[in-house]
């Protein structure tokens, strides 16, 4: 007889194969499912700028009131998102997935019933609180459970759902709420419901080592992982800088009607392909590399992009399209090697880190708004704003390459110890 070896208790073999599964790669469906949610997120992140003036009719606010729903939403994502990535630390990866989409949700739903605008002040706080930390811990579970060699294109699949949105679900959102500005919170809580059960039913749970309160937020002692934080928070301060305004040099060309609605939607689209190739290239060099790629691309996209500004007519129109369209291709693309790269840098906190990402995003959002607005408080026309960005651009692409220096001597030093 062969020698079988000492039986293995029931007990230990079904904690071993739950182990084994929890660490097979998330398949097609499952990474689909969590686009969905995405999705939901994308188009409650965009769709109600373009409804303020019907918000404010409904509840008898200013436009300027009505537009602090955003304001509400963006400061308490920021400010929570890392909090709660802390926080959860110890807590199964599915389980936080569902609770903060369910949260999400909610909110969603108290803000398109709201009797009173201060009960959709409190919607908007309360998807925010889902919203911040929903984003991180997706993009956390995506980098835990591909494999290196496919992390790329899992997470550009994942973040594709927020993307379609703005090419898809926005302006289907906008549409509809001309007859309604509820209609698209109520898409929002509609998707976010129909992702809800596909994450229940698809995904696999993943347990990995708990963390301490302390543990989680050791990131924030890593002076690499905060200086990493400059690009994406210079990138979306470049961007919103432009794109917030981006009425202001487009209607002049292609009017305010059907032109404008295509210009917006050739945005999301051209934004979703960048993602995709993106993602592909993130699987084949180091997304450090990728990203610096990406920021090099920017600056010569804004370069000629002001140049071509300058020319009359169709020429201007056809220069605006153009740069408009090469932003939107280098942009969509940065999200998958930024992610990726702060990852690698503290697995066992990507939660938290991916939240801190989401924060600075928020806040380079922000700034770039407040600072193209000032821009053109004190004058500058419109079309000088792209060349304007170019620095800031230029400022983020030195702050990248001192990270990506500083934290190979890190690397380097770690392993002469070794």
């Amino acid at each position: 007889m062969y020698e079988t070896g000492p039986r293995v208790p029931r007990l230990c073999l079904d904690e071993r194969m739950q182990k084994l599964d929890e660490t097979r790669s998330a398949d097609l469906g499952a990474l689909l499912w969590l686009a969905v949610a995405t999705f939901s997120m994308g188009i409650d992140g965009y769709v109600l700028a373009g409804l303020l003036p019907q918000i404010a009719d409904d509840f008898a606010v200013t436009e300027a009131a009505a537009g602090q729903l955003m304001t509400a939403f963006a400061v308490t994502v920021a400010l929570a998102g890392p909090l709660l990535g802390a926080l959860t630390g110890r807590w199964e990866r599915k389980a936080i997935i569902l609770g903060s989409l369910a949260v999400f949700v909610v909110g969603n739903l108290i803000v398109a019933v709201a009797p009173t605008f201060a009960w959709a002040m409190t919607g908007r706080v309360v998807s925010a609180l889902g919203g911040g930390l929903l984003n991180a811990v997706i993009a956390a579970y995506v980098i835990a459970k591909s494999p290196p060699e496919r992390r790329g294109r899992a997470l550009s699949l994942v973040l594709g759902g927020w993307l379609a949105a703005t090419a898809l679900g926005v302006p289907i959102g906008l549409v509809a709420g001309q007859q309604d500005w509820r209609i698209p919170m109520f898409m929002v809580v509609g998707a976010g419901s129909v992702a809800l059960i596909g994450i229940v039913l698809k995904v696999p749970t993943l347990h990995l080592p708990p963390l301490s309160l302390r543990e989680s937020l050791r990131p924030l002692t890593q002076g690499n992982i905060l200086f990493a934080l400059l690009t994406p928070a210079g990138l979306m301060c470049a961007s919103y800088f432009c794109f917030t305004y981006a009425t202001l040099i487009f209607i002049p060309r292609v009017g305010d009607g059907f032109g404008m609605i295509a210009v917006m939607f050739g945005y999301g689209i051209v934004s979703l392909v960048g993602n995709i190739i993106s993602g592909r290239l993130t699987d084949r060099i180091p997304p450090s590399r990728v990203i610096t790629i990406i920021i090099g691309s920017l600056i010569v996209v804004a370069a000629f992009g002001s140049a071509g500004l300058l020319l009359p007519g169709a020429l201007g129109a056809t220069a605006a399209v153009l740069w408009f369209v090469g932003c939107a291709f280098f942009n969509g693309g940065s999200g998958v090697p930024l992610q990726a790269r702060l990852g690698a840098m503290a697995p066992e906190s990507a939660a938290f880190v991916l939240a801190l990402n989401g924060s600075a995003m928020w806040v380079g959002t922000a700034l770039g708004s407040a600072l193209g607005g000032l821009a053109l408080t004190l004058g500058v026309a419109p079309d000088t704003l792209p060349l304007l960005s170019t620095g800031i651009v230029g400022i983020t692409l030195l702050a990248h390459l001192v990270s990506v220096r500083s934290v190979a001597r890190a690397d380097a030093r770690r392993r002469s110890e070794t």
